[in-house]
């Protein structure tokens, strides 16, 4: 089965203010992910971002290049990071495997001709989320652990927002070109994800919500800090968030999201902040 994928363009924020509900999930919302033996992929050009997901079920996947890379592989002028949210499974990279468990990662350098995943279980499969950016350089493939990532303790109780951050792929754990990559775990009794919500000119994101109960939803806010939209999304589903955009989101129930950027730097603080009651 050949790597498929869908292309969205880019969208100024004066065209974002006219957009109705069902344009707005049109234009951000990825709702095609982790489906059983596919590997497929949403292209944004909002900085060439790619994000996707392979579920190997019965037999292995292979990373084929995609007719938008004009490529002869996919990693050819790309790196790509891997979290895995499912049961265990490997990935082999130019013959070398890597085990992922349940939330381990793996960063895969540009210039690495063969990427294949597989399942260590047909009916548990392992469920890896991708996100891909375009590369300058070379750096070699490294897996990453829980115990190698970067925890941060982030909000508190009293403003429903106390979460834990970690940081898989950044350029503190991991050499990389311009992807960043991390998930944020939300706190019993909690609800809000990057409040207070900011902007980051220089970059852009991409969130993937999961863990969402099934009878549950997360509410993501997006847009300009005094233009702001919303989403209402379901587990496994993602969102795309331009560089001129708040992202944050508030669940009726516990969450966990990944996020991934891309952009002009690896500054993780590069942000500009957004005063809570000057939101509209």
């Amino acid at each position: 089965m050949k790597t498929t994928y869908e292309v969205r363009y880019a969208a100024s924020p004066n065209d974002v203010k006219s957009y109705d509900t069902q344009k707005l999930r049109d234009e951000f919302l990825i709702d095609s992910l982790m489906k059983p033996n596919t590997i497929h992929f949403v292209y944004t050009h909002y900085d060439r971002y790619m994000a996707g997901s392979a579920v190997p079920t019965s037999s292995p996947l292979k990373l084929d290049t995609v007719d938008a890379l004009k490529s002869e592989y996919f990693l050819e002028r790309r790196e790509l990071g891997i979290i895995n949210i499912g049961d265990q499974g490997t990935v082999s990279v130019d013959g070398t495997d890597y085990i992922l468990d349940h939330k381990e990662a793996l960063y895969v350098g540009q210039g690495n001709k063969e990427v294949i995943f597989s399942s260590t279980s047909e009916n548990n499969p392992a469920k890896f989320y991708l996100n891909s950016t375009p590369a300058h350089k070379a750096f070699p493939t490294k897996k990453i652990g829980k115990d190698d990532v970067e925890v941060i303790e982030l909000g508190a109780p009293e403003t429903a927002n106390a979460r834990t951050l970690r940081k898989y792929i950044v350029n503190t754990v991991v050499d990389v070109c311009q992807l960043q990559m991390g998930m944020t775990t939300l706190k019993p009794g909690s609800s809000w994800n990057t409040m207070p919500a900011h902007t980051h000119d220089r970059r852009m994101e991409v969130y993937f919500y999961f863990e969402v109960p099934e009878d549950q939803a997360v509410c993501h806010f997006m847009g300009q800090p005094q233009e702001t939209r919303h989403i209402w999304m379901a587990n496994d589903q993602a969102v795309i968030s331009p560089p001129w955009s708040i992202h944050s989101g508030s669940g009726t129930s516990s969450y966990t999201f990944i996020w991934g950027m891309a952009g002009e730097n690896l500054d993780y603080g590069d942000m500009d902040h957004c005063k809570i009651n000057e939101l509209r």
